[in-house]
C-alpha cells in the first residue's frame, strides 16, 4: 500500500478521535433480554460436541447461567459453536494450570499466557492437537472471544471487585486513563517516532485511536490499511481490523499517524505483519506495554502514573471514552 502522508510529526493538542471509538459496552448490571432464559448450556439448541457442553455444565450455577447467558447473547448457532469449543478449550487449560481457580476469577494475564502458549505451539490440553502452534488469526479469534466473554461476565454484575476473586479479563483496575493523559500520550508517541522507533509508536496510536486488543495489533498487515483519495492532499486512511465479537469492523486513522504507518508499510511486504518488536517477532503484551510506558513518559505523564499504563487499562479507557 502507498499514500501521501498528511500532517506533521507532532500530534494535535487536543485530538481525541471521537468518531473511532469502539461501540459502547453494555451497563454494568444489565443484563441481556435472554439472560435467564436457560439455566445451562446443554439446554441450548444445536451445540457439540457433548463433552464441551458437559464441561460448561459441571460448573457451580452462578458460572453456568454466565456462560448459558453469553453463549446466547452471540449472533448465530454457528458463533455460539465456535465461542463454545473456545471456552471449553480455556476452562481445561485453565483445570490444568491453576487447579481450583474458578472460570469467572480468571484475569487479562490468564488469557494473555494462554494466547502465547497457543501461538508457540506449547498447549497440552484443551486443543485438537497438542504441541500444534496455531496461527495468528486462530489466536487471535480465540483472544477476541474470551475477552469477549468477559467483558460479558462484568457487564451484567456477574464478575464484581470485592466479591474475593480476580477482576475480569480486561476489565480496567487501579489507573483510570484521563482525557488528558490522553494527549499526553498522544505527544509521546510522537517523541518515539523522532526517535525512531516507529513501530512503537503506529501500535500506542492505534491502541489508543481504536482499543485494539494486544492480539488483534500482532495480527494486523499491510492489507489491513486502505488508503481514500490518494490524489487529495489529507487522504483518509482506514484500517479494518476484528473487534471481540469476531465482526470486522473499520477506524479512520488519525492523520498525524499517517507518516508513522507509510515508514513502516513501506518495508513489509504483502501479507507480512504490519507491526514487529526489534528482533522481527509478533507484538507482545510486554512489548506493547513498555512501548506504552515510555510514551507516557516522554509525553509528561507523571511517573507514577506512566508505569501503571497498561494495554487493557488503555483499551478499557477507550471503550469508555464519549463519543
Amino acid at each position: 500500500m502507498s499514500y501521501a502522508p498528511a500532517g506533521g510529526a507532532d500530534a494535535p493538542a487536543d485530538e481525541d478521535s471521537a468518531g473511532t471509538r469502539a461501540a459502547r459496552r453494555r451497563g454494568a448490571g444489565t443484563p441481556p433480554p435472554r439472560a435467564e432464559a436457560v439455566s445451562g448450556v446443554g439446554q441450548i439448541a444445536g451445540l457439540r460436541p457433548r463433552a464441551d457442553v458437559e464441561l460448561l455444565d459441571a460448573l457451580d450455577c452462578h458460572t453456568r447461567r454466565t456462560v448459558a447467558a453469553w453463549l446466547l447473547d452471540r449472533p448465530s448457532t454457528a458463533t455460539r459453536q465456535a465461542c463454545l469449543q473456545t471456552l471449553a478449550g480455556f476452562l481445561r487449560w485453565l483445570q490444568a494450570v491453576e487447579p481450583g481457580l474458578g472460570l469467572l476469577a480468571a484475569t487479562g494475564d490468564h488469557l494473555d499466557a494462554y494466547s502465547e502458549q497457543a501461538r508457540i505451539g506449547a498447549l497440552t490440553v484443551g486443543v485438537r492437537n497438542p504441541g500444534r502452534a496455531l496461527s495468528g488469526a486462530t489466536v487471535a479469534r480465540k483472544h477476541r472471544a474470551l475477552s469477549s466473554f468477559y467483558w460479558f461476565a462484568w457487564s451484567i454484575g456477574a464478575i464484581r471487585q470485592g466479591d474475593g476473586g480476580s477482576t475480569p479479563a480486561d476489565e480496567p483496575q487501579s489507573l483510570v486513563v484521563t482525557r488528558e493523559e490522553r494527549r499526553l500520550l498522544r505527544h509521546g508517541a510522537s517523541r518515539l517516532a523522532a526517535d525512531g522507533r516507529v513501530a512503537e509508536a503506529v501500535a500506542v496510536a492505534l491502541i489508543e485511536a481504536t482499543g485494539a486488543s494486544v492480539a488483534t495489533l500482532a495480527s494486523l498487515t499491510s492489507e489491513d490499511l486502505h488508503a481514500v483519495g490518494h490524489g487529495s492532499d489529507c487522504p483518509l486512511v482506514l484500517v479494518t481490523m476484528r473487534d471481540d465479537r469476531g465482526d470486522v469492523v473499520t477506524f479512520p486513522v488519525p492523520t498525524w499517524v499517517h507518516p508513522w504507518l507509510r515508514a513502516v508499510s513501506s518495508t513489509r511486504a504483502a501479507g507480512d505483519l504490519l507491526i514487529k518488536q526489534g528482533d522481527g517477532q509478533p507484538v507482545s503484551v510486554d512489548w506493547l506495554t513498555a512501548a506504552l510506558q515510555d510514551a507516557g513518559s516522554a509525553g509528561g505523564i507523571l511517573a507514577s502514573r506512566a508505569k501503571l499504563l497498561h494495554p487493557r487499562k488503555l483499551r478499557a479507557a477507550t471503550a469508555a471514552a464519549p463519543a
